[in-house]
């Protein structure tokens, strides 16, 4: 799960994608990268870390030019290291820097014709990494001469389709050429287009979700389509093409449930919408299925789960009240490594307010129920703040499998809902009720904002992989590799010399004081 974006400008693009990336902060917490171009010049600062520490004013400084991409992280698949931050670069050809939101499913494969066939060199664990090298061999393939067209890139582009499965969106950068971005067949992950039309020209933005268009004054122009690269020269020149065969958008709707923020459109839908018919499809089922408890009260679960359970509120004509406080400076919990980080960290994140449950039955709602550890104990914090009943809605349905296209739903055995019933769910988080969302309910919730959308990855829910190439043995390497305490965290200095000496907008010092304040 990471965020991606791209400018090209007609002023210095540093402080738009400093400020892109705090809106895209949701997507990874783990480490950020920026990466400037100038001319035939490449400008990076990159550390594990959240945005506000990673960058300071004289990194800000060292990165001049007009365009360039940006990356947030959070780690799927290799290691944590700062060495696996992003954006990654390569000086052949040409000099390409890429930043990746996805997950590749045939990651070991391309490792092997890389060494063996491509005779190319893999440096870090990172797929994305990977992905950079499989692109630059391809533009190495296709550039017919010293000098680079976008049918040169594109074509380059549909080489990677061919090679690469998985879910791939990308932002990269050509040095002396300009920004490329492109989304994977099955357009799983996010990517949308913007522009901005000033005195001295039109801009343009790529970025994973709108809402970094809209706080940084572009206009939403459209999503890129599935299979699609969109090329944008250094002087603005805007060039598109369909680059795969068979493409078909198949978005992962787990984005409307939980990893997108509630102002951003993607694929022709407001999450903020879905979010909300998420919540009237639920109610509907509490009033078919679920008619003899007797709600007190609706209290959501900070934060993400707030419009569905106002929604189900008024639609019941429950009382709707928050409940619980957030201590924001805490991260996301299911993404946290480690399962006693994550139950220690329920506790700092979430605080009750006693009125709101002293001799109450109430309903809790939220967004989804993944490992159970925090259901399980805001169900208890519920009943220590005096709740004479806790009952428990998921506004998403039983997540039941691993996520393999870039979301850290690691191992089969840490998901609450993998082999038990709801009865034996309920039971497991201490709860009087729980209520799960139908998957055709939550499908059709996204429906009513684009009709237009017909199929989804809902893998995590129904362990049906729309890439066709995941098997037994996959996801046993995957849970394998993926499981808590297999992240590694390899050393500073496995950052490399050649990458200090070729981007130079950092010192090997500058890594090591940000490694330790992370």
């Amino acid at each position: 799960m990471c965020g991606i974006l791209g400018i090209v400008g007609k002023t210095p693009v540093n402080q738009l994608l400093y400020d892109g990336l705090l809106v895209l902060q949701h997507r990874g917490q783990d480490a950020a990268g920026i990466v400037t171009c100038d001319g035939s010049t490449f400008y990076m600062h990159k550390n594990n870390g959240l945005v506000q520490d990673v960058f300071q004013t004289r990194h800000m400084r060292s990165l001049i030019g007009n365009a360039g991409i940006a990356h947030v992280r959070y780690p799927t698949a290799g290691s944590s290291s700062a060495a696996e931050a992003q954006p990654f670069y390569v000086n052949s050809p040409f000099g390409i820097v890429l930043g990746h939101n996805g997950n590749l499913t045939n990651s070991a494969q391309l490792k092997q014709e890389m060494f063996r066939q491509d005779l190319r060199h893999i440096n870090t664990t990172s797929d994305s990494e990977v992905l950079l090298n499989v692109l630059a061999h391809e533009i190495e393939q296709t550039a017919h001469s010293a000098v680079l067209d976008a049918d040169m890139i594109f074509d380059a582009v549909a080489g990677v389709h061919k090679r690469v499965k998985g879910a791939y969106a990308v932002v990269a950068m050509v040095a002396n050429y300009g920004l490329l971005a492109f989304r994977d067949p099955q357009g799983i992950r996010p990517l949308v287009i913007g522009k901005l039309e000033s005195e001295k020209g039109i801009e343009y933005i790529v970025a994973s979700e709108s809402v970094a268009l809209d706080v940084l004054g572009f206009q939403l122009v459209r999503d890129v389509e599935p299979g699609e690269a969109v090329f944008i020269d250094m002087d603005g020149n805007f060039f598109s093409r369909q680059c795969a065969q068979n493409a078909k958008l198949t978005p992962c709707i787990f984005e409307y449930v939980y990893l997108a923020r509630p102002d951003s459109l993607m694929d022709g839908v407001s999450v903020y919408q879905t979010r909300l018919h998420m919540g009237e499809s639920l109610a509907q089922k509490i009033r078919r299925e679920w008619s003899h408890l007797q709600i007190d009260v609706v209290i959501p679960i900070p934060d993400t789960s707030r419009p569905s359970a106002l929604q189900l509120a008024n639609e019941l004509g429950l009382t709707y009240r928050e409940g619980f406080i957030k201590n924001r400076y805490i991260g996301r919990t299911f993404i946290m490594p480690g399962q006693a980080l994550r139950k220690k960290s329920v506790r700092q994140k979430l605080n009750p307010i006693g009125m709101e449950f002293k001799g109450k039955n109430v309903l809790l709602v939220d967004d989804s129920i993944v490992r159970g550890t925090t259901s399980q104990q805001i169900v208890q914090m519920a009943r220590d703040a005096g709740a004479n009943k806790v009952f428990f809605a998921s506004a998403a349905p039983p997540v039941r499998f691993p996520n393999v296209y870039g979301i850290d739903m690691p191992s089969r055995h840490e998901l609450l809902a993998t082999g038990r019933s709801d009865e034996e769910i309920c039971r497991e988080i201490g709860a009087d009720a729980l209520i799960y969302q139908d998957l055709d309910a939550l499908v059709h919730a996204v429906q009513m904002s684009n009709p237009a959308l017909k199929v989804f990855d809902c893998s995590c829910f129904d362990g049906k992989y729309v890439t066709g190439d995941i098997d037994e043995a996959y996801l046993s390497a995957v849970e394998n590799a993926r499981g808590d305490g297999e992240k590694v965290k390899r050393p500073t200095d496995s950052i490399t010399q050649l990458d200090l000496n070729l981007v130079g907008s950092q010192s090997a010092d500058d890594y090591a004081d940000a490694d330790e304040s992370a």
